[in-house]
């Protein structure tokens, strides 16, 4: 075959390729969850033959090197501060995390338009607390079809796939903030995790059998801005573990204050090890007996793999989850970074391997970790039908 044709078929098969757009954003006050699973997402389409873009505004603490680093392309966004009403597009409703966005939901829609005018996307996956139907209505000549990824159902939307993958949410809790027909993927069955989760499934199932607690696990996010970790690790002090007794840290590369609990970490009276910006994280949680951890997106990870835990709530919108999660006893609710100081006392309760073997074997129920094939599967399955 000549170079010519080699060149057209390579121009027939790029026409051919199916195209997705993820619009999310990391960054200090966000933090690194609604990225981290749209690269799972991304990564599982990506197998699937889709092109996979993302569009990220630059904020502090965003992850626009790391999707890179996973091959995708990334197109940055720059920093903002203007209001809908100044330019002439008003929200229908106040949407409650609109500073994060660091513009007005127009602007944003202006930028966006312009990296994907010309992409002919199948699909638009947005995936942020600040934007809502005012946003996907202004991008609507530019995609096929809409997926939203929620967990607030808190404000309107106007989309074609809808996917919030809390534990208790039920899909008439958007009855009246679904602009269209919409097809809902609803619960932890759902949850965006990376396929090792579910790969590891069996071995942390196998390797706490016993219901002993020798290991433990501190993760609050990848960015903990409000530094719950070294809460955490000075509350530890205090309580009565068996000697011998490792705990394990995890942030991510940006968070601020790592530095300050590598120092903490090496006057801990039990061997403590610090581990930012890991790419094994199954693992790690894996070979941990607890979890004190924040709750939100990495809860469906230690459901998959059975870890019971000592959740923290960060944020408000993380409470309702939290509590589904304590009442389905998949998890033991300490509460609010103001009650960490009875880490020590729920501590105690885990001292029973009763106890542990009965988080684990509720907490397995909640998700299996194959969501995110499900997922892919029908947004290839809805590319073919339209």
């Amino acid at each position: 075959m000549g170079l010519t044709s080699l060149l057209m078929v390579d121009g027939l098969l790029g026409e051919c390729m199916k195209k997705v757009a993820f619009r999310a954003d990391a960054s200090l006050q966000i933090g690194s969850g609604h990225v981290m699973r749209c690269l799972t997402l991304a990564q599982a389409l990506a197998e699937k033959g889709f092109e996979c873009h993302f569009i990220c505004r630059e904020h502090p603490g965003n992850l626009l090197d790391l999707i890179a680093e996973n091959g995708f392309k990334v197109h940055a966004l720059p920093v903002g501060n203007v209001d809908d009403l100044c330019l002439g597009v008003a929200t229908t409703n106040v949407v409650a995390h609109a500073s994060w966005l660091g513009s007005s939901q127009a602007e944003d829609a202006a930028q966006t338009s312009l990296v994907i005018q010309d992409m002919k996307l199948d699909w638009l996956i947005v995936d942020h607390y600040s934007l809502d139907a005012t946003w996907e209505d202004l991008l609507k000549p530019f995609y096929n079809r809409l997926m939203v990824i929620d967990d607030l159902a808190d404000r309107e939307h106007s989309c074609d796939l809808l996917l919030d993958q809390n534990l208790g949410r039920e899909a008439q809790d958007y009855d009246k903030l679904v602009r269209k027909p919409c097809r809902f993927l609803i619960g932890p069955q759902y949850a965006l995790l990376r396929p090792e989760f579910s790969e590891l499934r069996e071995y942390s199932l196998k390797r706490r059998a016993a219901g002993e607690l020798n290991h433990i696990l501190v993760t609050m996010g990848g960015v903990d801005q409000s530094n719950a970790t070294a809460r955490i690790l000075h509350e530890l002090r205090t309580a009565e573990l068996a000697e011998g007794t490792k705990i394990s840290v995890v942030l991510g590369a940006s968070a601020p204050w790592k530095d300050d609990v590598r120092v903490q970490a090496r006057s801990m009276p039990w061997e403590t090890e610090v581990f930012v910006g890991v790419n094994n994280m199954a693992q790690i949680m894996s070979d941990a007996d607890l979890s004190i951890g924040a709750a939100g997106s990495t809860s469906w990870e230690r459901c998959c793999l059975g870890v019971p835990t000592l959740l923290i709530v960060l944020a408000e919108n993380q409470l309702a989850g939290a509590r589904a999660l304590a009442a389905a006893n998949a998890a033991e609710l300490v509460g609010t970074l103001d009650n960490i100081k009875d880490i020590s006392t729920s501590l105690s309760k885990f001292l029973s391997p009763h106890r542990m073997l009965s988080m684990t074997r509720e907490s397995i129920r909640i998700t299996e970790g194959t969501g995110v094939f499900l997922i892919a599967d029908f947004l290839v399955e809805g590319d073919k039908h339209g």
